[in-house]
């Protein structure tokens, strides 16, 4: 069963919320099938899966795309569509492009920052919101984790208070100490998800091909449950070896008893 976004507020301190990233109808329907009850498609794509140095450069269309894929192959979960860089600068120009997201497939959308009107403008026209504060990727000039002076700190406190008081029923806190994410879970009515914040917020999010171990390189604080790009290596060379020898596709004919052409 889909939740809602009311369904994730009742988990606040009693049930922790699992979220992982997808981009393709397959991973999403694995994900679903493993009972992940959120999937957030978030402009990560940009740099796990197309190429781009930062996530400022996708656009709405490529979110659209992907969102769509990912409804397609987890028809049953709760999907976040992550509003790219500049398509929420202004309450008008965010409704835009939140609602060709929840067109697409999205079942609530996802911002950086503390966007007060724009949040309370999404929200008016019952568009569910997740926020995001901490590391905000979109408009960061490093990786580095943040919060860590009392000034700092404070704002992103600030931030979060402000977000949940715009509507969001839900926010993101990244690479911020372990202590503030505490103290800001604990502030907070709405569920806190934690990416590189620790053990005390809500729930948790981790980028699929990070949790996969697909790609050169992965953040300190996620975890690799697999190391997919071994295998992609192992099963390329496999077959390269075989079309060379010409045992395959010999090999699966024989399996099959199909023709031989």
């Amino acid at each position: 069963m889909k939740l809602s976004s009311t369904d994730f507020l009742a988990f606040k301190g009693c049930k922790p919320i699992p979220m992982l990233t997808a981009y393709t109808c397959p991973v999403a329907r694995a994900i679903e099938q493993a009972g992940v009850p959120v999937i957030l498609v978030g402009d990560t794509v940009g740099m796990v899966e197309m190429g781009f140095d930062s996530t400022r450069e996708v656009t709405i269309e490529h979110m659209e795309y992907h969102v769509a894929a990912v409804r397609r192959g987890a028809q049953n979960t709760h999907i976040i569509g992550d509003l790219p860089y500049l398509t929420d600068r202004d309450p008008h120009t965010a409704r835009k492009n939140a609602t060709r997201l929840i067109s697409a497939g999205a079942d609530s959308i996802k911002l950086e920052g503390a966007k007060d009107e724009v949040i309370r403008h999404l929200v008016k026209n019952e568009i569910p919101v997740v926020g995001h504060t901490g590391l905000t990727p979109q408009t960061a000039t490093s990786f580095k984790k943040v919060g860590q002076s009392t000034a700092d700190a404070q704002r992103i406190v600030a931030e979060a208070k402000a977000i949940q008081e715009a509507g969001a029923f839900m926010v993101v806190l990244e690479h911020i100490p372990y202590s503030l994410a505490e103290i800001i879970t604990k502030s907070l009515n709405i569920p806190t998800i934690g990416i590189g914040a620790g053990p005390h917020c809500d729930g948790q999010v981790l980028v699929i091909n990070d949790a996969l171990g697909l790609g050169d390189y992965w953040p300190p604080f996620s975890k690799q449950y697999a190391h997919q790009s071994r295998t992609i290596q192992q099963v390329a060379k496999e077959f390269s070896s075989e079309v060379a020898t010409k045992e395959f596709p010999n090999n699966i004919i024989a399996f099959t008893g199909t023709g031989k052409g």
